[in-house]
């Protein structure tokens, strides 16, 4: 571990995440999940990377890049259950719990646990990765 710097202003840049890239049997499929849920756009030219076959990118508005990979015989955690637990989850802020629901269940999310009374519902993707939808 490296220690900041002493003085004032800020700690060296070492690096900045470009992506956040999900392993799913179908890139297309969830990047439009993604954009349904987030907005922004799917594939856009990016000088940053080429994108292949088995490849999808999805542009945020508010600023992230989400990747998508294709991969052969994915199989997806199984949140909470430890054998194929998940290896990261991402929290989306919303306004209207109950809209953000009715919204991700049309588009192949499902339930994961969505108790009331914590401002918060856990959700799966259409590829199993589990999500939290909280109210901000």
């Amino acid at each position: 571990m490296v220690a900041p710097p002493a003085g004032p202003g800020p700690a060296p840049v070492t690096a900045e995440l470009q992506c956040v890239v999900l392993d799913c049997p179908d890139p297309h499929r969830l990047a439009g999940f993604y954009a349904d849920l987030l907005g922004g756009e799917v594939d856009r030219p990016d000088p940053r990377w080429a994108l292949g076959e088995g490849w999808a990118t999805l542009h945020t508005p508010s600023g992230p890049v989400l990747a998508f990979q294709r991969v052969a015989e994915y199989e997806p955690p199984r949140w909470p259950e430890p054998s194929r637990p998940q290896q990261f989850h991402l929290d989306f802020g919303v306004p209207d719990l109950d809209l953000a629901r009715e919204r991700v269940l049309a588009r192949g999310a499902t339930v994961l646990d969505d108790s009331d009374g914590r401002g918060w519902h856990i959700y799966a993707d259409p590829a199993g990765h589990p999500f939290c939808l909280v109210r901000h």
